[in-house]
């Protein structure tokens, strides 16, 4: 990748997270939600709280609240956009996924089949941003293990 692609590039995953950021999809309570999880992120103050709608297995409706950073906001945002009407184990698979690529080397492919979870690619040259971009998925897997017990 050129140097040029690498900041055309950088500059569309920041958008990304931007517009999630200031105009987040799925934000606020969920009435009918049989499951609530809340993380939060104590090193920098963070806090996600999760709400899902599980039928049969699979989760029909899920919105978030929380405050935070930019990152862990539009990564909320996009987790709920990615995960609703996903089954519970799908949903798990795209956790782990979301995690091994946040964990990566800075220069590790991008896999697509993140969707728009690839615009946190930057966040691995930042240990300590790494938490913040995966507090919506623990707040999932958190809520989903509740439902489990």
């Amino acid at each position: 990748m050129t140097e040029r692609t690498r900041s055309d590039t950088d500059e569309l995953y920041q958008a990304t997270i931007v517009d999630h950021d200031r105009a987040p999809r799925n934000a606020g309570p969920l009435p009918d939600a049989t499951h609530h999880a809340t993380v939060d992120n104590p090193l920098c103050g963070d806090v996600v709280t999760i709400h899902a709608q599980l039928v049969d297995g699979v989760v029909r409706d899920l919105r978030f609240e929380g405050r935070g950073c930019a990152l862990s906001q539009a990564a909320a945002s996009i987790m709920t956009t990615l995960v609703r009407d996903r089954s519970v184990d799908e949903s798990r698979r795209l956790a782990a996924a979301f995690e091994r690529f946040i964990q990566a080397a800075p220069d590790a492919a991008i896999p697509e089949d993140l969707g728009e979870l690839r615009a946190f690619a930057g966040v691995r040259r930042f240990r300590s941003r790494r938490v913040c971009a995966m507090l919506a998925f623990r707040a999932l897997l958190r809520a989903l293990d509740l439902a489990a017990s």
